[in-house]
This record gives C-alpha cells, structure tokens and sequence, in this order.
C-alpha cells in the first residue's frame, strides 16, 4: 500500500475509560490528504485540537498521554496501535472525555469498528521514514534499537521476575493481516502488587477483569482464559506499535526491543524523529513560490467573480482533480491595513479563510460541469488561527479536496508562511448557476 488511507465513512464507540472511568464516547470521521492524525475535544470550549504526534507527548505515566495547549489525551497507544494496523494516515477523532474507552483492553474494539466504516484510498502518497542508519536508546535495562529494513518489522523480549510470567519473545512482520490476526487481540495486564499502588495515583478507576488480565502471585486473573500463550509479549509489541504510530510516517525499520515499556517506546520514536524525520524536513524546506505556474491573474479572473479589493489570490501554481495550490503577496498596500491595525499592519483571518475559498473555488469551478457555475459559502469548521501574517510575506494557501457532489463541494484548506502553518479550515461550498 502506497497511498494515503482514510476511512470511508463516520463511526463511533463508547465505553468506560481505563484510567478516568468516564464513559467515553469517540467519533471518527474521514480526512482529507496529509491531514495526519488529529483529536478534538468536543466537550472543551472551542473544540481544540492535538496532533497525535511524538511532539505532543507529556508523560508515559501507565500509558501514553499527548497535550497541545489545554486539552489532553491520554491512553492512546491502543488506538494508535489500531490505526497502524490498518495503515490509516488521516482521521479526524472526536471525543467527549480526555481518555478513549479501553474496550477489553486490547485494540480489537478499535480495529472492529473502523473496519466497519470501511478504507478509502487517497490519491496521494504515504509519508515514509526510511532509516538510513541505526538509532539505539536504552533506559534502567531496557534496550531498543531500530535497524534499516524495507519493511516494518517488530522483535521482542521480555521478562520478569515472576513464575507465572516466563521470558517471551516474539517477531512479526507488520504485513496486511498480521496486526489483526497476531497483535491487536492481546490484552493490557498488570500484577495484582501493582493494583494498590495504581489506584493510590487515581489510576485504574474503570479496570476490571473485563479489560485487564491480572497476574497474581501464584495465577492469572481474567474473565476468559489467555489468547495466546505469550499474550504478555504480543501486548508489548501492540505498545510499541502504538507508540511508533506517534511519528505520523510508515516506519521502514527493523526494531528490536528488550524488555520495553512506553517510557523507551517514546525515547526510540523522539530520537528517530530528531536523527531522520526532522533533518529530513529541514533538508526539503520549500523555496518561495515564484511567478510560473498553471494560472495567472488574468486566468483567474476568467474563473472566479471576484475583483479589486476582494480578489484574495494572485496565482494558481499547481492544479489537480484533487488538489491545487495558490499564493498571496501580500503587501502593504491592501487597503484593509489601513484599519487592521494603524501601526501594527496584520492580515485579518477572515481574509485568510476567504483566499482559501477562492483557491478551492478556483479548483473547483475549473471542472468542467462547473463552468459558469459560482461557489458560495455554506460552512466553515476547525477553524485554526496559528501565526499572524504581515505585509511582505506571501501566503502560500494549498487546498485538498474532501468530497465532491453535483451541488456541493467540500474542501480543507491549509495556508503558510514559508513552512509555518498559519492557518487551517475545512470549507463547504454550494454550487449554483451564475
């Protein structure tokens, strides 16, 4: 699989939260292109927004937990793990608490229901991560290490002081099929020592024997007998899955793993960002956009109605049936610096939004059945203002294309500063006769 993969339609599912014990109810829903990976806090004023990226994470307190400003996610390596199994790079996640239901304690429940929903191919490539050379990290006896590999391939031992718990090990392949049938079965477990000690820190309010095995001193609690015998193992494995998920790539590496837990999966997924992810990006910075491209001013003008002070873009520079790309200079004589503000010129956001619609318009009306058609506004959602923009800058504003019907059309919107994102938005527009 090369492309990018969403789902095809909306799903959602409910249940008690392992840590918090809320009821818990998480919608997903498609995405667009290079969207990535991305929660909303719906019971938060102004729904805000976490990237499901390494970045985020603030701690690995019995679980993985990520933040962006004032809203939380936590516990999210059993989703995590899910996506990757079923390759799903673009996904809009709603949830009405701060942690996602555990389900029976393995990512199953998730696999199930976006298996449900059913896989859309995008036509656009997957971001990749291929290793060039080793990363190594290792913490309190623990080991990791990720090794080039064209696939992605996950070794691992583990082992404990416990005579219900002997030393494991498992290798997989991480191929079509393998996750679900091999990985995403295998439950979370604790030992019943730990038990006292979890709910002291306010942890575990929603565990139970319905999802969570438990290894006593002398027998292992459950509600159903293990599903594999070295369940611990492949539960380890799922983990790190999850938490390699955080990189926002296809991982092509070879990890091998000694007796891992979340605090070395980050470790090992923070350093393979630093040493690959992130020179990579700094190495491809994208030049300024400058004068050649699909459309002129002149071409646009033959497109859209807008005119002088309203026309927000000035060059259409990449066109596809699924996407296109324009810039705005912008300079000092528009005259909305005048009013916004006297001394401090700054583009207002409103403009932003609205050169965004003109590029999805212009991508849009260029089809053919849409000729002489008008595009108008019927709503506008996720709305992110990041970075003010100021005269002299030019507003390079790329336009994905969500759905398209007869009548309507929706898109989402993305515009930057060089490679600062500046602001963001998902567009819907009705078409209708001139």
């Amino acid at each position: 699989m090369n492309n990018q993969r969403t789902i095809a339609k909306e799903v959602f599912f409910s249940g008690i939260a392992l840590h918090t014990g809320h009821e818990t109810t998480i919608h997903f829903k498609p995405a667009p292109p290079n969207f990535g990976i991305k929660f909303y806090r719906t019971d938060l004023p102004g729904k805000p927004e976490v990237s499901a990226h390494v970045k985020n994470v603030i701690n690995v307190v019995r679980g993985t937990n990520i933040q962006e400003g004032e809203a939380k996610i936590c516990t999210v390596e059993h989703l995590m793990a899910a996506l990757l199994g079923l390759g799903i790079d673009n996904i809009i996640i709603e949830m009405n608490a701060s942690e996602p239901p555990v389900g029976d304690g393995s990512s199953l429940p998730f696999l199930d229901i976006l298996k449900s929903a059913g896989m859309s191919e995008q036509d656009v490539q997957r971001k990749v991560c291929a290793l060039k050379e080793s990363v190594y990290v290792n913490e309190n006896g623990s080991y990791a290490v990720a090794i080039p590999s064209d696939k992605l391939t996950v070794s691992c031992t583990i082992a404990f002081d416990h005579p219900e718990v002997q030393a494991q090990y498992m290798t997989f392949t991480i191929e079509e099929g393998v996750f679900e049938k091999e990985i995403a079965p295998s439950r979370t477990f604790c030992f019943y020592h730990e038990v006292e000690s979890l709910m002291n820190q306010g942890l575990i309010k929603g565990g139970s024997l319905d999802n969570a095995v438990v290894v006593g001193d002398e027998a292992i609690f459950s509600k159903e007998q293990l599903r594999f015998k070295d369940e611990f193992v492949r539960h380890k494995i799922l983990d790190i899955l999850g938490d390699i998920c955080l990189l926002g790539r296809d991982l092509k590496a070879h990890i091998i793993a000694i007796k891992p837990g979340h605090s070395l999966n980050i470790k090992l997924a923070r350093k393979i960002f630093e040493n690959t992810i992130k020179k990579e990006e700094e190495v491809k910075q994208p030049a300024p956009i400058i004068s050649e491209g699909v459309l002129d001013i002149v071409e646009i003008m033959k497109i859209l109605p807008h005119r002088y002070p309203f026309l927000l873009v000035d060059r259409i520079v990449e066109m596809g049936e699924l996407n296109a790309t324009g810039i705005k200079n912008v300079t000092m004589n528009e005259p909305f610096f005048n009013g916004h503000f006297p001394g401090r010129p700054v583009m207002p956001g409103v403009l932003m939004i609205e050169a965004m619609a003109q590029v999805g318009g212009v991508m849009m009306l260029k089809k053919s059945e849409n000729a002489g058609k008008i595009a108008f506004f019927m709503t506008i959602e996720n709305v992110k203002f990041r970075k003010t923009v100021h005269p002299g800058d030019q507003l390079v504003i790329k336009v994905a294309l969500v759905k398209a019907r007869s009548k309507t059309g929706k898109v989402h919107g993305e515009a930057y500063v060089g490679n600062d994102l500046v602001a963001e938005a998902d567009l819907m527009f009705s078409l209708v006769d001139a």
